[in-house]
């Protein structure tokens, strides 16, 4: 087993910016907050969501830096932090602030500028960063986010990284989006490796397959529904109503990425945070079609 409990909900947290485009810091806290009060155990920073490729090594870490002030208010509110880039170097170093500064685990994206790195190449590149950057008692979870990074993490290679690494490598966010996946997962690793899936409509399904908990987008909008279907499972039971509204919600959302660009309009929308920009090379939603997804999420949503 891992030697951190990381089972939860988790938002794929956004990333508040200004107007220039640079990270709002002082806005951090106040959406960790909103998270916290409304039923997840923690939050991802720097994730897809979170548009964490967009960002300097610099700005990262002052973003990390600016997330711990959420435990002021919320001691056991767990932080994640995104670190993977395609450089080893940039990775290692990243995942080593992050743990420096109190971070439960980091979540690794792997090199993905290489597409075609074999199962060895990878292996070594992960092994570096644990190795280098992963304390004794840190947790690092893989990202496998394939039809994004276009470089899968086959079942051999968590495997080999779980030998490797038994206490360190701690699992996977798994945003495969794919029900066969999910279940070899649970087939072949069972408890024993981390699982957090990445898609709302997967949250009971990957539970019954030995998942732990998720990190989603959509956990900005909707993250009571999803601590609800966990706390069921945790009870030996399967909510499958709220799993349908889940399910409902996130069809709709699929219609309108990526989730940075709707997302931020959507929580001015719905939940009164400030109207923040993405960063280019994203576009913001426009208007009237953020108020198309409002008006769909609404109809979508079960009396």
């Amino acid at each position: 087993m891992t030697s951190k409990n990381l089972a939860g909900v988790y938002a794929a947290a956004l990333t508040p910016l200004k107007a220039d485009f640079s990270p709002d810091l002082e806005a951090i806290h106040p959406l960790l907050a909103f998270y916290a009060q409304r039923g997840c155990h923690g939050a991802l920073l720097l994730g897809t969501t979170g548009e964490g490729p967009s960002f300097a090594p610099e700005e990262r870490t002052a973003i990390y830096r600016a997330a711990l002030r959420v435990r002021q208010e919320f001691p056991d509110f767990r932080l994640m932090a995104g670190t993977g880039t395609p450089s080893l170097a940039e990775t290692t170093s990243l995942t080593r602030a992050a743990f420096d500064l109190g971070f439960d685990a980091v979540v690794v994206l792997p090199p993905y500028y290489f597409r075609k790195a074999t199962d060895e190449g990878l292996l070594a590149w992960f092994n570096k960063v644990i190795e280098q950057a992963v304390p004794s008692d840190g947790a690092l979870l893989g990202y496998h986010i394939p039809g994004v990074s276009g470089v899968p993490l086959s079942l051999d290679l968590l495997s080999r990284l779980k030998d490797a690494h038994p206490q360190r490598f701690a699992g996977i966010k798994d945003s495969s989006g794919d029900p066969k996946h999910a279940e070899q997962l649970g087939a072949r690793f069972g408890s024993d490796l981390t699982v957090l899936t990445g898609d709302d409509r997967l949250l009971s399904f990957a539970m019954q397959n030995q998942a732990a908990g998720c990190i989603t987008a959509m956990a900005n909008l909707f993250s009571p529904s999803l601590r609800i279907v966990w706390d069921a499972h945790q009870r030996g039971d399967d909510d499958l109503n709220t799993q349908a509204q889940l399910d409902a919600w996130r069809t709709v959302l699929e219609s309108y990425q990526p989730y940075a660009t709707s997302l931020k309009k959507l929580m001015h929308r719905m939940h009164g945070f400030p109207e923040w920009p993405v960063r280019p090379p994203l576009l913001p939603l426009p208007n009237g079609l953020a108020e198309k997804a409002f008006e769909e999420l609404e109809a979508a949503t079960k009396q």
